[in-house]
């Protein structure tokens, strides 16, 4: 929402610049989002100034010399083009060395051969309206001043004096709790909260109108439970014609287009107030009565923006006796909106449903600041807080004659709730004493009541004060009916008020509450550490996917990845899908990087993944994902070029994980869809498959512009349930040394090495303590000679054995066995010792 300061200044102008009171507002939870400027960037050098006269230019037809009074001694000579500058009229000028919206600064100059010292200015060209038609007259406006008891502006008065030359607007973010700041009004209460500057009386204090019957025109609701109160009040002789200045400049500050005296009424009191208006042109109402009524199914109805809109039976119309004149809270009708003929209005101002308004809004594919409005919850009371300022405008800007008499259908909402709030209370979750007078003067000023009270029954919850204790009790405000409904709600008013900066830090009082992490937690930091560790980056991806990412990756159709839950309401068609697996994600920022010149990428991401549990249900669990391409190791003068990312390089961040972990990971063959098929394999983690590893297909690779990719994903969750069920001991250190000793086994192909280091293990017994392979050696396919050594389809593992012992130092008679007993075990698995 956009709010201009200089409004905002009217009802509370605390001693504070711009961006001081940014920050007022912001800490105290009413949002700026950003300052912007409207209209000039200095009210330096814009003046109030008198045309004296006014004679034809001796060089142009359409151009006009003034002589104009700017209060400087000697009038001034402004070449002027507008057609409308005549003798006497109060004007604004732009001196030599004022800056326009657009950053020009006026400077003397010669229009063809007559010098002209400034600007005699138009509407548009200080972004108060679009009209470029004439230039901006003031002797109305001079004299609207002058009747409310100010003194008569001479020329050379500042024209910020009586005009908006330009200001700062406070682009606020509302949050939907919050409608009562949907209008200047409650903004300006807010800056008097947080900042204790006076605030000028409610602008709806003062109401011309009066209750009764309305004999000009009926209304009927046949749905109160979707329009709690509609009122309505009626306008005769009314003169339809451009609003005055002071009001074309505030509402185009604040971003709306001014059309006309009456519309503009309806948008000023809307953004005062935040209730909006709808004017009828009464002589266009059929039957001069209107029903609010649920929508038929398929009806149909005109809208202001000339499109015509097909409604459903849980809509809302306002109808006549010719059908649907407009759409309940959302947009008027074309039918009956005001012209340049209307002469007679009907000023409806009513309370809708806010879950009804946004479900229509949305369904229509039609917003409106109407409808943002609405669906947000508006009080009924601020109905003829909204009816109170538009009949005071109606008078005095369009000469209406009100007839007497209102409508009012509803009536306020129920009565005003009142709460205890206890002091202690407050102590016990702020964690810091905050005075009761303190605490009153913060409730006045957001417009709560607040008398002193004791709170004669004791609280039951921790913290709780004994009864005897002294409170307040705090009677909420109808504009915060829907968002103040408890103690704990009035206790964060009273913070954010009196300062959240100021809040200590305090653990929560609360039994059983340890300031320290679960065994859960603890792990998950651990394995997020050895990533971080092992040079990873964490990049945090969309939950949300394409549906043409299983396709990418190459996913057979009965694959259970591609039973991603679909999302009934999503953002865009390419985030329609809660994503399976956190491949994608990787893919696409790794994607990004590399078309950035970023080729050498090591990523991480621990994140949620989705699965449909039969046609509905949906389980998620969480993940964990790497990804590493191109180089694995800097570049340095003293070496060669460094390997690319591959199997192995992703196998040691398995390991590293597996290290910060305690557990141990096994990788036996297995293929996924979108890996290369022999360079890919399932990771088990005690027996279970927990995920998969290996280097990206190039096909898939090539989906994502990549030039290959070492990935692996592992399920977080049954990780976690597993190194926490591990049992951990511990080992005295060894002070014996060990005894190494080396073999070389030739095995077929097909055989793994996990394997025949597994059968080591087992018949090494307890004294090896570590089994490793050093080198793998296969000889050349070519020539057949070569191969021979180790025999064709065979390959030779060169084994490391280290055997050690925690009571003495082995020797060689107490291993002969062992590595006779490891020989035969591998005999066993068709291998032979090598020379």
């Amino acid at each position: 929402m956009k709010t201009p300061l200089n409004w905002l200044r009217e009802y509370c102008d605390p001693d504070l610049d711009t961006n001081q009171i940014e920050e007022r507002l912001t800490m105290t939870g009413t949002k700026v989002e950003t300052i912007l400027r409207h209209g000039a960037p200095s009210v330096e050098n814009f003046v109030v100034a008198k045309v004296l006269s006014v004679e034809a230019h001796p060089n142009a037809d359409r151009l006009r010399v003034c002589s104009v009074d700017v209060g400087a001694g000697e009038p001034a000579t402004i070449v002027c083009g507008a057609p409308n500058v005549a003798a006497g009229q109060t004007v604004a000028v732009a001196l030599p060395g004022a800056v326009m919206p657009g950053g020009m600064r006026i400077k003397g100059a010669k229009l063809r051969g007559v010098a002209s010292s400034g600007m005699i200015l138009a509407a548009d060209e200080l972004q108060i309206d679009s009209d470029h038609a004439g230039i901006m007259v003031l002797d109305e406006l001079i004299l609207a001043c002058t009747r409310e008891g100010d003194a008569e502006l001479a020329p050379g008065a500042p024209l910020a004096d009586v005009l908006s030359v330009g200001t700062d607007v406070l682009e606020l973010e509302i949050t939907p709790n919050r409608p009562d700041c949907l209008g200047v009004y409650g903004v300006a209460r807010e800056l008097h909260a947080a900042t204790g500057a006076p605030l000028a009386p409610e602008p709806w204090t003062e109401d011309p109108g009066s209750a009764g019957e309305l004999s000009a025109a009926t209304v009927t609701v046949q749905c109160p439970d979707l329009c709690p109160r509609f009122t309505a009040r009626a306008f005769e002789d009314v003169t339809i014609a451009p609003s005055p200045l002071w009001l074309k400049a505030r509402l185009s500050a604040a971003g709306q287009r001014p059309i006309n005296n009456v519309v503009d009424i309806t948008n000023y009191v809307m953004l005062l107030t935040g209730q909006p208006l709808h004017a009828f042109d009464l002589d266009r109402v059929a039957g001069g009565k209107l029903t609010v009524r649920r929508a038929r199914e398929g009806e149909q109805v005109t809208t202001l923006d000339g499109q015509v809109r097909t409604l459903d039976s849980e809509m809302v119309v306002i109808d006549d006796a010719l059908g649907p004149t407009s759409i309940a809270g959302i947009m008027g009708g074309e039918r009956s909106e005001v012209h340049d003929g209307t002469t007679r209005v009907l000023m409806e101002v009513a309370n809708w449903s806010g879950p009804n308004i946004h479900r229509s809004s949305w369904a229509l594919g039609l917003r409106s600041e109407a409808s943002g409005r609405f669906e947000k919850g508006l009080a009924p009371e601020q109905c003829l807080h909204a009816q109170a300022i538009a009949t005071k405008l109606m008078i005095e800007l369009c000469g209406a004659r009100l007839l007497p008499g209102t409508i009012d259908i509803g009536g306020p909402a129920k009565p005003p709730m009142t709460i205890r709030l206890r002091e202690r209370r407050v102590e016990s979750i702020l964690g810091m004493a905050v005075p009761r007078e303190r605490q009153r003067e913060i409730l006045v000023a957001l417009d709560f009541a607040a008398v002193d009270a004791v709170a004669d029954v004791p609280g039951g919850t921790p913290g709780a004060a004994p009864a005897g204790e002294p409170a307040l009790d705090v009677t909420v405000p109808p504009l915060r009916r829907e968002d103040i409904t408890r103690e704990a709600d009035l206790i964060e008013e009273i913070a954010r008020i009196n300062g959240l900066g100021e809040l200590p830090a305090t653990l929560p009082a609360r039994r059983g509450a340890y300031g320290r992490l679960s065994d859960t937690q603890r792990l998950r930091r651990r394995a997020v550490d050895a990533l971080v560790g092992r040079g990873l980056y964490e990049a945090v991806g969309w939950t949300f996917t394409a549906p043409g990412l299983y396709d990418r990756l190459h996913l057979p159709a009965d694959d259970p990845r591609r039973r991603a839950p679909v999302l009934e309401n999503p953002l865009s068609e390419d985030q329609s899908l809660l994503r399976t697996t956190l491949l994608g994600s990787l893919l696409d920022v790794a994607r990004h990087n590399v078309a950035r010149g970023m080729a050498d990428l090591r990523l991480f991401e621990v994140g949620r993944v989705f699965a449909l549990d039969g046609d509905r249900a949906v389980s998620e669990r969480d993940s964990v994902a790497m990804m590493l391409t191109g180089r694995i190791a800097p570049v340095t003068w003293g070496a060669g070029e460094p390997a690319k990312a591959d199997l192995f390089a992703a196998k040691g961040v398995l390991e590293a994980l597996g290290e910060a972990l305690r557990v141990e990971f096994e990788c036996r063959p297995g293929e996924q869809p979108f890996l290369h098929p022999g360079r890919s394999a399932g990771v088990l983690c005690d027996g279970e498959q927990i995920g998969w590893l290996g280097e990206l297909h190039p096909l898939v690779a090539r989906e994502w512009d990549l030039d290959g990719a070492a990935v692996m994903e592992l399920d977080l969750d049954r990780l976690l349930a597993l190194a926490a069920a591990g049992e951990h001991g511990y080992q005295d250190v060894i002070s014996y040394p060990g005894l190494r000793q080396d073999l070389a086994v030739v095995l077929s192909r097909d055989v793994p090495a996990a394997r025949a280091t597994e059968l080591v293990r087992a018949a090494g017994g307890d004294l090896l303590d570590s089994v490793e392979v050093f080198d793998v050696y296969e000889g050349p396919a070519l020539p057949p000679p070569s191969s021979e050594q180790v025999g064709e389809g065979r390959r030779s593992l060169a084994l490391s054995l280290s055997f050690r012992a925690s009571d003495r130092t082995l020797t060689d008679a107490d291993v002969v066995p062992l590595r006779e007993r490891i020989v035969q075990a591998l005999e066993e698995l068709g291998g032979e010792l090598r020379g």
